[in-house]
């Protein structure tokens, strides 16, 4: 059943199910909490509470909020946490992985650990070599077709490079709700303004974080002409030996929707070391 969170003069959607140590699941940009749906019920089979939420302007989320930063979510993430009463692990995908880290870094009383998949967590440079990777070059040409013009035809492009291979059951199904949901007033102004947002102030606050952070990415996600290289650099910049980078083989943009049994296999353990210690 969605809940609501009044946060910054708006409402946050959020569902929760289960019961036991709390886990926070955020979605990146033009997705909603839906895109967890093959991982709730394993984290909910293996013990956990488990919490998925909209983000601000998102899903069932209000719209109209006066700005979409990294911050802004975090503060918001922060703020269910404390709602549900954390502390949890928190889990983020892409522009909510850089959320989670100035969560994760400026209230680590609530956070026990954090997942980041294919996360915007540092500031990011365009090379002229990352051009010629195909699936860069595709990925990066239909996002900045969403972002300049409001496209949800190129925003659907995008997903269909970002799914590179396996696809889950109910693809056709996730493309209609995906269409569906940007087409309502507002939802595609908050994707154009999320993408504008700079990674920088997560990034800044990376070697603040005293949680183990676990970093999930695939290795053919069109956002990153090397993935692996993305990741190791986030696990360079966090004090020695809280994070560990794991690698999916195949895996585009969305790893727990495309490959969550694979994902599942490396979070339940993390996870559970986490709740332990």
């Amino acid at each position: 059943m969605t809940a609501y969170l009044s946060v910054d003069g708006g409402r946050i959607a959020y569902e929760v199910t289960g019961d036991g140590p709390l886990v926070v699941l955020a979605p990146g940009m033009g997705e909603s909490r839906s895109a967890y749906r093959f991982v709730v019920p394993q984290l909910v089979a293996a013990g956990y509470r488990v919490a998925a939420t909209d983000l601000r302007g998102t899903g069932e989320s209000s719209v109209g909020w006066p700005s979409y930063s990294r911050t802004d979510i975090a503060g918001d993430l922060v703020a269910l946490i404390r709602h549900l009463g954390g502390p949890a692990v928190l889990a983020g995908h892409s522009i909510s992985g850089g959320a989670a880290t100035i969560a994760a870094a400026t209230a680590p009383e609530l956070i026990t650990a954090v997942v980041e998949l294919a996360p915007f967590t540092r500031k990011q440079s365009i090379s002229l070599g990352d051009l010629r990777v195909k699936r860069y070059r595709q990925g990066m040409t239909r996002l900045l077709g969403a972002g300049m013009f409001g496209s949800v035809r190129q925003w659907l492009g995008y997903l269909d490079v970002a799914f590179p291979g396996q696809r889950p059951a109910d693809w056709a199904e996730q493309l209609a709700r995906t269409e569906a949901r940007l087409r309502e007033p507002g939802r595609m102004t908050v994707l154009r303004k999320m993408g504008q947002s700079s990674p920088a102030d997560a990034g800044a606050q990376l070697g603040n974080v005293r949680r183990p952070v676990l970093v999930v990415e695939g290795t053919l996600d069109p956002d990153w002409a090397d993935p692996r290289a993305e990741g190791e650099a986030i696990v360079a910049a966090l004090p020695e030996g809280l994070g560990t980078l794991a690698m999916i083989d195949g895996a585009g943009h969305y790893p727990h929707t495309q490959y969550p049994d694979q994902l599942m296999a490396l979070m339940l353990p993390f996870v559970a070391e986490a709740v332990r210690a």
